[in-house]
C-alpha cells in the first residue's frame, strides 16, 4: 500500500492532478499505520500479517 501511495503521489505531481496527489497521501498514511501496527505485532482485521 505504501508503494501504491508513492506511485499515485508521483503521478499526481507529474500530471498536476490534485486528486491523484490526495489519493497518494491517503494511501501512504494508511500503509504507514498498517506497517507500524504490524511491526508491533498487533493483529489487524483478524489477521496477524497482511500480505
Amino acid at each position: 500500500m505504501i508503494v501504491a501511495g508513492l506511485i499515485f503521489l508521483v503521478l499526481g505531481w507529474v500530471f498536476s492532478l490534485a486528486i491523484l496527489t490526495y489519493i497518494g497521501v491517503v494511501l501512504l498514511v494508511i500503509g504507514a499505520v498498517f506497517f507500524v501496527l504490524g511491526a508491533v505485532g498487533r493483529p489487524m482485521g483478524g489477521r496477524k500479517v497482511w500480505y
